[in-house]
């Protein structure tokens, strides 16, 4: 996790998406276990990766605060976990989609594609939220199997960050028909805490008409 948030700083300049490590772009087999926690266990393990991500937030080494901020940082805002917001989506692979260019925060324009969709079901609606590949991040041979949900719902600019909110996932295995999307994982792009990076904005295509109560509440 650590490793990770290290390697996504040093390339911020590459992509915003997966680098505050509220959430990470953890390996296949780390995300098949937390997948398989239930109840207590599960809480367990969402609690114990904040705890460390209010660690990494609160040290200098590895901290995106502004300097300002670093010294009486205490904790991250964040939702009550519920477990009810980890949902099993139908996943759509959509192959031989084209390049493009997302829009950021500032004049960047990294490249992704659209790796696939996630049809799911929330607070009595259907939603589907497409699913992107980062064209250089896919470079890094470890980091090759992650893919990035940015994303913007109803708590958006009230309890959470009016500039999108992000979540990480990794390839499914092939021929799977079903992708985990766990909302208790998503997180604020760089740009909620420090304004010198450069964040994808999400899509409009993945804006949500429903309240996502889960995951990091805005930053102040």
């Amino acid at each position: 996790m650590k490793a990770l948030q290290i390697l996504l700083l040093s390339v911020f300049i590459i992509s915003c998406s997966g680098s505050t490590k509220d959430k990470s772009a953890a390996s296949t087999n780390d995300k098949n276990s937390v997948e398989e926690l239930t109840g207590e266990r599960y809480v367990e393990e969402i609690v114990m990766e904040r705890y460390q991500t209010n660690l990494n937030f609160a040290n200098p080494e590895t901290s995106i605060l502004v300097p300002e901020d670093i010294a009486g940082f205490k904790s991250l805002d964040y939702f009550e976990v519920d477990e009810s917001y980890r949902i099993k989506a139908r996943f759509e692979r959509t192959e031989g989609m084209p390049i493009f260019e997302m829009q950021t925060t500032t004049d960047r324009k990294p490249l992704y594609t659209t790796y696939g969709k996630a049809h799911f079901s929330l607070n009595g609606k259907e939603h589907t939220l497409h699913i992107y590949q980062n064209q250089k991040l896919m470079s890094f041979v470890q980091y090759a199997d992650y893919l990035f949900i940015p994303f913007n719902d109803l708590t958006n600019g009230n309890e959470t960050y009016g500039g999108g909110r992000y979540m990480d996932l990794t390839i499914p295995t092939q021929g799977e028909t079903s992708i985990t999307l766990d909302f208790n994982k998503v997180y604020n792009p760089y740009c909620a805490y420090n304004s010198k990076y450069s964040c994808p904005i999400p899509p409009a295509v993945n804006n949500l008409d429903t309240e996502i109560k889960a995951g990091v509440k805005k930053y102040h």
